[in-house]
């Protein structure tokens, strides 16, 4: 999924109407309501809290547990949750011309970061042998920087260098470029999602972890990206629904995809009960090369 939010542009080096007068009356017509605020910042927030509260005992069972994965992976969920806690507070600058920059280099970092974990989530998943330690969590992240990197690189010269309004509505002239961009985006994730349900589903089970929840997680991924691609192509033809449709996919994205990725992935690594070596969880996972056999 990706990030945007709000109504007019005028050239490509402003993304607001001629007529912008930066008024409060003229500034709530082109801004979402505060409902939709609310609803952006509210999970974000309750969600960071949550993170807080057991930072110091989920840190405590890191280090004992040992696990490169797993650190690596908490780490980055603290760091996309913050970023997108900022990017939900800080909606009122996409209604500031004196925000604009801001907002676009604010918006690609927060895309880029829960892109990351994203793909480095579908890496992981698709790596033939499951080495232990450094060797797998560099590959991990070799993999998803990459992407990553061309990712941002294409978005930023689409802002920045063409004038694409990107992660706001833009003159009727930019909107196929827009979309068109959205619409390469979500066919690309949609495809790396796709293609582990065909190998799962395909007889290369064993090449993949066995835990029903990562695929019940890829299966819910693959539907919302589906939704996504679909609302971006009906989207660019100009049919009101699909920019409705995007929308919502966008807050549903921002407010419920992170604490997703922590219930399917690391919550039951944090509780109590499953952190023994014995527990059958935890000896799956370790199977399956999620944890390191030693530090070294």
């Amino acid at each position: 999924m990706n990030l945007q939010v709000t109504p007019y542009a005028s050239s490509p080096s402003s993304s607001f109407p001629p007529e912008y007068t930066g008024d409060a009356g003229h500034e709530s017509d082109i801004c979402h309501g505060i409902w939709f605020d609310a609803l952006l910042v509210v999970p974000a927030v309750l969600f960071v809290v949550y993170l807080g509260l057991n930072a110091s005992k989920n840190v405590k069972k890191l280090w004992r547990g040992g696990s490169y994965v797993m650190i690596a992976y908490y780490a980055l969920l603290w760091f996309a949750s913050s970023l997108n806690l900022a990017w939900c507070c800080l909606q009122a600058w996409q209604c500031s011309p004196q925000k604009e920059v801001a907002w676009n280099f604010l918006s690609l970092f927060v895309e880029s970061s829960i892109l990351c974990l994203e793909i480095s989530v579908i890496a992981f998943l698709l790596q033939d042998n499951y080495a232990t330690g450094m060797e797998t969590l560099g590959r991990t992240f070799l993999v998803s920087g990459i992407i990553v990197g061309v990712d941002l690189l294409f978005k930023a010269i689409y802002v920045f260098g063409f004038g694409v309004p990107l992660f706001v509505e833009g003159l009727e002239s930019t909107q196929r470029m827009k979309w068109g961009m959205w619409i390469i985006h979500q066919l690309l994730i949609f495809g790396a999602y796709g293609f582990v349900l065909f190998v799962h589903f395909s007889g290369g089970k064993d090449k993949l972890p066995p835990r029903p929840a990562f695929y019940n997680y890829i299966s819910m991924m693959f539907i919302i990206n589906a939704m996504g691609l679909f609302a971006c192509g009906v989207a660019a033809v100009g049919v009101g629904f699909g920019i409705w449709l995007y929308y919502f996919l966008v807050l549903c994205y921002h407010s419920l995809y992170l604490p997703f990725v922590y219930t399917t992935f690391l919550a039951d690594f944090f509780q109590e009960e499953e952190f023994l070596l014995d527990n059958a969880y935890y000896s799956e996972m370790k199977d399956a090369g999620f944890f390191d056999a030693d530090w070294e």
